[in-house]
């Protein structure tokens, strides 16, 4: 017997659509088909790995492997990304890849998050991240079917003083229950940009921010100067965040000395541990090339292509019906 119309949808049924879940596929061959024309090879690395992010603003999921073998009780950790192993496969002198993927982040739920999503990443090699800046409005554009629909770029610091009357080094609210908020410098500039700025970001357009301060660089190269900046940027649509990208840092002594800042961080906050990503230090210091990488969220972009609000839309089963 059919359901009538307005029942809510049976336990056992996908939250997506038919029509998202076809929509998708035709998402992955157009960029499939993107990158075949532009000659970005695709490449697949693990998804667990035995070591884990370090930033304090992510968590990962992890797994126990039981063997056979000398890793026998071996706790895997699934990846939150696949720019680690992919900047090994840069090293190696693989060229310009790319990755589609699914990823894991613990401790993410909502209209926009959800424990594991999907993820595009990319890396060009011998290219400045203003370049791949173009690339990426490019390929959201081909992928919406809207080739004409304008980008602009903005830098983080004119961000804040155009439309806040502040300098980032210069923080104010006007935030509800921000004063019981206990941040720092960059949690109050977060707060600000997604609270205050975000929202009118990427409308009527593609906005490109860009630039940000060198305490927010995670794996991005810093730019010296007056005011020094992180050669990274981040790619919006009616004001939600698509894609984050980096002038990547090929430093392997300067990104040691980050990945133990971020496991200081994590043990004054109480959070745990894991191991660091050792072959991708080794890597680094093999040469890398110099090059701009940068992700983007494909949930997100199908949902902007069908104008829906709720990532659950366009998910066949979320993680309560998995």
């Amino acid at each position: 017997m059919a359901v009538a119309q307005d029942s809510p949808a049976p336990e056992w049924a996908p939250t997506a659509s038919v029509q998202a879940i076809r929509a998708r596929a035709r998402m992955l061959a157009r960029i499939r088909g993107f990158f075949a024309e532009v000659g970005v090879l695709e490449v697949e690395t693990p998804i667990a790995s035995r070591a884990a992010v370090s930033d304090p603003a992510l968590e990962s999921l992890s797994t126990r492997w039981t063997g056979p073998g000398e890793g026998a009780g071996l706790t895997l950790y699934l990846h939150t990304s696949p720019e680690f192993p992919m900047k090994r496969l840069l090293a190696a002198g693989l060229g310009s890849i790319y990755q589609i993927c699914k990823v894991f982040r613990d401790g993410e739920r909502g209209r926009l998050h959800h424990p594991e999503f999907s993820l595009l990443e990319w890396y060009r090699p011998g290219w400045d991240y203003r370049r791949l800046m173009d690339e990426a409005a490019e390929l959201v554009r081909r992928v919406l079917g809207r080739p004409d629909l304008r980008v602009e770029r903005v830098c983080y610091r004119d961000l804040f003083r155009d439309r806040l009357g502040l300098d980032p080094a210069a923080l104010g609210t006007g935030i509800v229950g921000a004063e019981s908020l206990d941040l720092n410098r960059d949690g109050w500039l977060d707060l600000l940009l997604t609270h205050r700025l975000e929202p009118s970001l990427g409308r009527g357009c593609l906005t490109v921010l860009h630039d940000y301060p060198p305490s927010q660089a995670a794996l991005a190269r810093v730019r010296p100067g007056p005011w020094p900046v992180a050669e990274r940027f981040e790619l919006y649509l009616d004001g939600v965040e698509l894609a984050n990208g980096f002038q990547e840092l090929t430093d392997a002594p300067a990104q040691a000395q980050r990945f133990a800042a971020d496991l200081d961080a994590r043990r004054v906050r109480g959070q745990s541990t894991p191991p660091l990503d050792l072959a991708f230090l080794a890597a680094l210091a093999s040469g890398m090339p110099e090059g701009s990488g940068v992700a983007l969220g494909l949930d997100r972009l199908l949902m902007a292509l069908l104008g829906v609000g709720h990532i659950d839309a366009v998910i066949a089963f979320p993680v309560e019906r998995a």
